[in-house]
This record gives C-alpha cells, structure tokens and sequence, in this order.
C-alpha cells in the first residue's frame, strides 16, 4: 500500500512538475496571437459576418490550420539555428534573392502597422472625439516609447494581458448576441465563396497568416537564450514549442471566429452591412446594450496598441536581419526597423480617405506578399545545409508545399476576381 501511494505521489508531482515546465515555454505565441486579433482583423471579420453571416467562417478555420502549421515550422527554424527567419535569408541565400524578398517583408510589415495604428486612432476617436490623423501620431508615440523604453520580457506581459483584455471583451459580446449556433459549426467546416466576396476571403486570410508574424515567431523563440548546442535542450523547446504555438494559435482561432459570429448575429441579422469601425460600435447600443459599444471601443484600442507593438517588433527583426544581426531594440538597425514599419505606416495614414476600406486593403495586400514568405520558409526548413539533422521530412515539406499552393491560389483568384 505504501508503495501504491508513493508511485501515486510520484505521478502527481510528475504532472505538476510537467505543468509548470510548459508555463515557461509560453509566451512566444501568444505575443504572435495578438498579430492576427488586430484592427485589420476587425475591419475583415466584421466586413466577413455582415456582408455573408456565418458563410465565411471556415476561411477562419483554414486559415488558423495554415496558421499553426507555418508558425510551428519557423519557430523550428529558430530554435534549431539559432537564427531569425530574416537571418537565415540572407545567410543562406543569394543577395539578388533574399533582398527584394526582405525588402517586400518589410512592406508589409508597414502594411500591417497601418492597420495597427489606424485600428488605435478609430478607438481613441470612439471613445475621446479625438481627430484620427492626431490619434495616429498617438497611438505611434506611444507605441514607440513602448518598444524603445522597455525590454522584450516585460513587453510579453504587457501583450499577454492585452490578449487576455481583448477575448474577456468579445466573449463578453457574443454573451449578449442571439448565435445562431448550428449555423456557425457549418460555417466553420463547409467552404463556400460566395460572388463578391474574394476581396474580403483574402482579406481574412491576409489578417490571420501574417507575413510580419512568420519573422517575428522565429526571433522571440530564441528568447530564453536555450544553450543550442545541447541537443537535449533544442528537443526539449521543440516539443513545449508546439503546445505554445496550438494553444496561442486556437485562442487566435476563437477569438476570430467571435468576431465573425457577432457580426452575423447582430448586423447581417438585421440587414445592416458593417462599412465603418465607428458604424459598427454605434449599431451596438440598440443590439445589444448600452454598454456594448464602450467595451467594442476598448478592445479595440488594446488591439491596436498591442498589435502596433508586435508588428514594430518585426519591422525590427527584419530589418536587423538584413544585416546579420538578431533583433536588439537597443541596436540601430533594429531600431531603424521599427522606424520604418511605423513611422512609414503613419504616413501613409494621412493620405487614407476612407479608414474602413484601408484597413481591408491593408489586409488583403499581406496575402499578396504571403506566397513569397511561405515558399521562402519551405526552401530554408527543407535545406540539411541550413537545418541539419531538423530538416524538414518529406510529409512536412508536401504538407508545407500544399498550403504555399493553396495561398497562391487563392492570390490568383482574387487578382482576377478584382480584374473582371
């Protein structure tokens, strides 16, 4: 009996000790969920649910699918070498090659900040009348103060908890929205592509597999500063790695998914096509309460901030990589990153009429760059030059090769959708 009891013991403090090995391996992922719960998110899920109801919801599927598969192959990347995605290229490639494909990285790492900090302004304008070019030049500011004054650990907390703020939110929401749940499951697993709508499938597809997200995923996996050379570590990284990445990447997927539902429950509904962030926070109080709308403009702005942070990050990581270096917010050429994708991002905001329209183009523009990343990644990850003993096998590269297709797929048939 008592060695029953003592074996009992031993699993138990097994489970917990096994418990507490995966919190420290947390992190990563969720820092990359909040790329893709952004504003541009937003625009494209609420423009989805209000413009198809519960149709589109499996583009959020497919996509997270894609997503988990891509973010846990280039956090392999990172950890296997050491190396960021943006590292890696120009390591391993030709300059006439990994130039122009870093160079149109780090467009649309501006592209994503765009829809960041014009995500942030339409909250501070919701909340505080605040003009939106003068809520860009804040939500920039304070974005920049938080990347240059602050280290990477404290700023995964900060994200961590704006994660958490932004899925208390809908969850909050969708409490109050008449679902129709049987509709939603056969949205989730049933394709369909509705006429008019390419623009906003890629839109969603733009928003949830991010290219700025892929760099990002390989640099902050290195963050703990594993000993690399011990083989037992990197297995070690690989497998909690993979529990990271599926957990952070399914709170993405749900939270996405509110979105959709929401906008289908309430605004398609009632006939009522979402064209603006504001129209849709206003067309809230009658749905579904007075105090609906508030909590619509409060995720909204932790979305905007949260994400400004993430994708400055990569604007960082990319950027440094171009010249070997790993990300350091004290290095000027991260820093220089971080200028580009921000301040490169506000301009362009100021030339934006119509905020709504340009945060789904923003979008749409991140699945145009997305094949170039994916099949860049699949050509590093598949090299034993470059991975070693952590080369991709056969099934994972025609797993890889398979979702690279489908993107450019869908590229082409949004581009001769737009050409008809």
């Amino acid at each position: 009996m008592a060695g029953f009891l003592a074996d009992l013991k031993n699993k138990h403090h097994k489970r917990v000790y096994g418990a507490l090995e995966l919190v420290k391996y947390i992190g990563p992922g969720l820092l990359v969920t909040v790329g893709f719960i952004d504003p541009g998110n937003w625009a494209s899920n609420l423009a989805a649910g209000s413009s198809y109801g519960y149709t589109l919801l499996w583009m959020v599927t497919l996509s997270t699918l894609m997503l988990i598969i891509l973010q846990h192959n280039v956090a392999h990347l990172g950890i296997a070498t050491g190396l960021c995605l943006s590292e890696a290229a120009r390591a391993h490639l030709p300059a006439a090659v990994s130039g122009p494909l870093l160079w149109s990285a780090m467009a649309a790492s501006v592209s994503t900040s765009l829809a960041e900090i014009l995500g942030g302004a339409i909250a501070l304008q919701m909340l505080f009348k605040v003009p939106l070019k003068l809520g860009a030049v804040l939500v920039t500011a304070l974005v920049m103060y938080l990347l240059l004054s602050n280290s990477y650990r404290r700023l995964e907390k900060w994200i961590i908890g704006f994660v958490s703020l932004i899925g208390l939110s809908f969850i909050y929401e969708l409490k109050l929205a008449p679902v129709d749940w049987g509709a939603a499951a056969a949205g989730w697993v049933t394709p369909a592509l509705p006429d008019g709508s390419m623009l906003i499938i890629m839109s969603v597809l733009g928003a949830v597999v991010m290219p700025h997200n892929l760099f990002l995923h390989s640099e902050i996996i290195q963050s703990r500063q594993w000993n690399l050379k011990d083989e037992a570590v990197i297995k070690k990284q690989l497998k909690y790695e993979f529990a990271d990445t599926l957990l952070s990447m399914l709170i993405g997927w749900a939270i996405n998914s509110a979105m959709i539902i929401m906008a289908a429950a309430t605004f398609f509904a009632a006939g009522a096509r979402v064209t603006e962030l504001a129209q849709a926070r206003d067309m809230l109080a009658p749905l579904l309460g007075g105090s609906a709308p508030l909590v619509f403009a409060l995720a909204l702005l932790f979305a905007g901030v949260a994400s400004s942070v993430t994708s400055g990050m990569a604007g960082a990581s990319i950027f440094a990589g171009m010249y070997g270096e790993p990300l350091n917010l004290k290095d000027n050429h991260s820093r220089l990153g971080v200028y580009i994708s921000l301040l490169g991002a506000l301009a362009i905001i100021f030339f934006i009429k119509n905020p709504f329209r340009g945060l789904i183009i923003s979008q749409m523009a991140l699945s145009v760059q997305l094949p170039f990343t994916i099949f860049m990644q699949i050509y590093l990850t598949s090299s034993r030059k470059v991975m070693g003993a952590y080369a991709n096998g056969r099934w994972t590269l025609l797993l890889l090769l398979a979702i690279g297709l489908a993107v450019a797929y869908l590229n082409v048939k949004l581009l001769l959708s737009l050409a008809a």
